[in-house]
């Protein structure tokens, strides 16, 4: 898949507002390049049918994309019965840093009716499985769980959804587990952090560590200034820290 769309929309994230609204606009840009290739790729046998829809894609994909967002983060505002202020703020924060003033505010007017609505999230996670690649879904799943945790408490409603949530996404069980772990302190937190088993060789958690180094090193992240440096060191530095004390507790240290 082309990534034109993708790469800018991450861009344009990383200069409104860090690396955590990049998310919001590689998502976007990823929509933008599905639909792109698609046109581009239909047999020739389905060129009429293309040509009746392809206008309507073009002007319904950005809001149908920015609503299935905006649903499931509605289902997590309401998953425990009471919507938080901290929550909304998040929400406020990352939308006006992502689409603008005028953008954001239509966007929270039609949060607030989603809020007030029941929507069927098996088929909104499936559009979005269909529309976006494996990362941007993780990345996704690890948004929700900043949102469920902004007024400081997870209750076990929030979590149950976004297991549900992930599952639909078709996250991986040890993607979904690494991710919440780094919200939802157990014991074995830290293992589930590198995607390891309490009883893994000192090798296997070696190349584990490895693996998420590649995977979430801030300096892969380039032009960021110090203070978005160190919110993209966030992941990193849970991964760090659980490295460092399944270290310390098997005496490998």
């Amino acid at each position: 898949m082309r990534l034109t769309y993708a790469i800018s929309g991450g861009v344009i994230g990383v200069i409104s507002g860090g690396p955590k609204m990049a998310l919001f606009g590689f998502l976007v840009g990823m929509y933008f390049d599905y639909i792109g290739e698609r046109n581009q790729t239909e047999p020739a046998n389905d060129k009429s049918k293309s040509q009746r829809t392809s206008s309507y894609n073009q002007r319904n994909a950005p809001v149908d994309f920015q609503n299935s967002l905006l649903i499931l983060i509605a289902a997590i505002m309401n998953a425990d019965g009471s919507i938080m202020k901290a929550e909304l703020d998040m929400v406020k924060t990352m939308l006006l840093r992502t689409y603008g003033e005028d953008e954001a505010k239509a966007m929270l007017l039609r949060l607030r009716d989603f809020l007030k609505q029941n929507h069927n999230l098996n088929e909104v996670c499936r559009n979005l499985r269909l529309r976006m690649s494996y990362s941007p879904r993780l990345e996704l799943v690890h948004v929700l769980f900043r949102i469920s945790r902004a007024d400081g408490d997870m209750s076990a409603s929030e979590i149950n959804l976004i297991q549900q949530i992930a599952t639909q996404l078709g996250i991986s069980t040890p993607d979904y587990l690494s991710i919440k772990a780094m919200f939802v302190t157990t014991p074995n937190s830290d293992f589930q952090i590198l995607e390891v088993n309490p009883t893994a060789t000192e090798e296997d958690v070696k190349k584990a560590y490895r693996r998420m180094v590649m995977r979430f090193h801030p300096d892969r992240l380039q032009g960021l200034s110090e203070s978005e440096k160190k919110t993209a060191e966030s992941k990193f530095h849970n991964v760090q820290k659980a490295y460092d004390n399944i270290k310390r507790s098997k005496g490998w240290a």
